[in-house]
């Protein structure tokens, strides 16, 4: 029996980690489940949902995967390609870009832009983000994808890479369309993945107001007023969506995100998610089961370089469970075995399953932090022997 080694503010009450004795094959990664909570509060919304960003798990969802008009928080996904723009240095802030026609004539909310005057990237993406202003939209998505189309093109083919199985875009706006839709469960995703893929760009959503050709617009995130721990993301409505909302906020190390779509009201949308994100950090707790890189074991590895591998994980280890129950949770080891090298740095090893109450609610693959090459000739032939005389 083998104790592992797991994050000092737990270690009080987790079980040993158990290492298999016999020749198992891992389970595969599950999502963690969501243990027995109190009563989440009723939503006044057509949909709706709660997660966990910290651990990525959904504390409390509504018809969270029916589809409906995303509106404005279409801009989501605007706005994740631009930054990436911005990452590979295709585009730059200062970069000046010249109004189109089509981008001065968009239809809805507006930064005011003009065809006759040259906006700053950084200008635009302002107007997107805080105006929500669709002209602010096109232009951005003209300069980066050519067109709108091909730009939208784009959109569709990063929603299908980040999971956004029930995801179309037909624009970039979030204009009615017939073909174009989302669902909470998807933008819940989409809002996490530009918080976390982006965070030097992030800030933007906490901006209150921002004026442009003399013209002073404020955010329509009522929450970034009424809340310090808000700091995003985005509002939309249309006749055809309703009010929706995306809030996230962030208390110490735990963030929470909700989601509203179709609420009845601009007051009612702020305060559906603020009653969500209030039950999310009152009910639950989230520990670090393991830091990235840190070994959590070594394991045998045969006809290798090196007789093991340090074995552990290349991300942080989050869970949410409910509060005041950390001292119940087991957590065991099922290693791959027998491990035979050549192992690569990040295969997977074995799975770590974690239990609250005895009951499983995640499992975590525990992959390997080296790289272990095959060994010499007569190591490989003299570990082959020993395989063969190995009790199960």
């Amino acid at each position: 029996m083998l104790s592992l080694p797991i994050r000092p503010r737990i270690a009080a009450f987790a079980a040993a980690l158990l290492v298999a004795a016999a020749a198992v094959e891992a389970a595969p990664a599950a999502p963690p489940a969501l243990p027995a909570a109190p009563s989440a509060p009723a939503v006044a919304a057509a949909a709706w949902l709660l997660s966990d960003v910290t651990s990525g798990q959904t504390l409390d969802a509504g018809n969270a995967d029916a589809r409906r008009d995303p509106a404005s928080l279409t801009k989501l996904m605007t706005a994740y390609l631009v930054f990436g723009a911005l990452r590979t240095k295709t585009i730059v802030p200062s970069q000046m870009v010249n109004v189109s026609e089509r981008a001065w004539r968009a239809e809805g909310s507006r930064m005011f832009i003009e065809p006759r005057r040259a906006v700053s990237v950084d200008e635009l993406l302002r107007g997107m983000i805080v105006q929500s202003g669709n002209d602010a939209s096109i232009a951005l998505a003209e300069l980066v994808g050519g067109t709108e189309d091909e730009f939208v093109a784009r959109m569709n083919k990063e929603a299908a890479r980040l999971g956004m199985a029930n995801t179309r875009f037909a624009n970039v706006t979030g204009l009615s369309a017939p073909q174009h839709y989302s669902t909470a469960a998807d933008l819940a995703r989409l809002a996490a993945a530009v918080i976390r893929d982006y965070p030097e760009y992030y800030p933007l959503y906490a901006q209150k107001e921002f004026r442009y050709n003399n013209i002073t617009q404020p955010n329509r995130n009522r929450l970034l007023w009424t809340d310090p721990n808000v700091d995003g993301v985005k509002t939309g409505h249309t006749e055809a969506a309703g009010w929706c909302l995306i809030a996230s906020a962030q208390r110490g190390d735990r963030r929470v995100l909700a989601v509203v779509l179709g609420a009845a009201s601009d007051a009612a949308r702020a305060a559906e998610a603020q009653k969500l994100m209030n039950w999310g950090f009152q009910a639950f707790d989230t520990v670090q089961l393991y830091q990235s890189g840190k070994q959590v074991t070594a394991l045998r590895v045969w006809k290798g370089a090196s007789p093991e591998v340090p074995a552990g994980f290349l991300a942080d280890r989050h869970l949410t469970i409910p509060k005041g129950r950390s001292d119940r949770l087991s957590l065991t080891m099922q290693a791959d075995e027998p491990l035979v090298a050549p192992v690569a740095r990040a295969q997977r090893v074995g799975t770590v399953k974690v239990a609250l109450d005895g009951k499983p609610v995640a499992d975590f693959p525990l992959i390997a932090l080296e790289d272990v090459p095959l060994a010499s000739l007569f190591g490989r032939a003299w570990d082959t022997v020993r395989l063969w005389f190995r009790k199960d």
